[in-house]
């Protein structure tokens, strides 16, 4: 089954996500590589609806899914306070009362790009969200948008593109 995570989000509402680090569908600098310093780019959050209680974050890479035989995910955070306007580099998501899921490098936090070879177009989606999820920090992105889709409702959606190349820093 499909859930609201999956593929490509939608252009839905005013919501908008945008980076001063890069632009839409433009390369990220080095440093939020897995291999160099791992940390999250800057994000700015805008358009966020009335009634809006929480966001979701992902970020994914969906071209990694010939190698490893599935999107890889690299961030998920949930319960993001609908107020939050800007998510800063380096982000303590939890130390601001969000939640952070596992990604695919197996841990609760946010894991830059790592792609193998050439450039991978990654993903950044938001939601925002009806309700909180309350959902425990174990889960993977598979359940989560299938708590989304059966517990809420999606008020805005939107998604960022950007690139990363793996001579940009690689793990392996």
């Amino acid at each position: 089954m499909a859930t609201p995570l999956d593929g490509d989000v939608e252009q839905q509402g005013d919501l908008e996500l945008s980076s001063p680090d890069f632009d839409d569908g433009e390369p990220m600098p080095d440093w939020v590589g897995y291999a160099n310093e791992n940390d999250n780019p800057t994000l700015e959050v805008s358009g966020v609806p009335d009634g809006a209680e929480s966001l979701v974050l992902v970020l994914d890479d969906p071209e990694a899914e010939p190698v490893v035989g599935h999107v890889y995910d690299h961030w998920l955070v949930w319960d993001i306070d609908a107020d939050q306007g800007e998510i800063p580099r380096d982000w303590d998501a939890a130390g601001d009362g969000a939640t952070v899921g596992y990604n695919d490098y197996v841990e609760n936090e946010y894991g830059g790009p790592a792609p193998p070879e050439g450039s991978h177009t990654y993903k950044f989606k938001l939601l925002a969200l009806a309700d909180d999820l309350g959902a425990p920090d174990v889960i993977r992105q598979q359940h989560l948008g299938s708590m989304i889709f059966t517990q809420t409702e999606i008020l805005a959606s939107t998604q960022l593109e950007a690139t990363y190349d793996a001579e940009q820093g690689t793990i392996f």
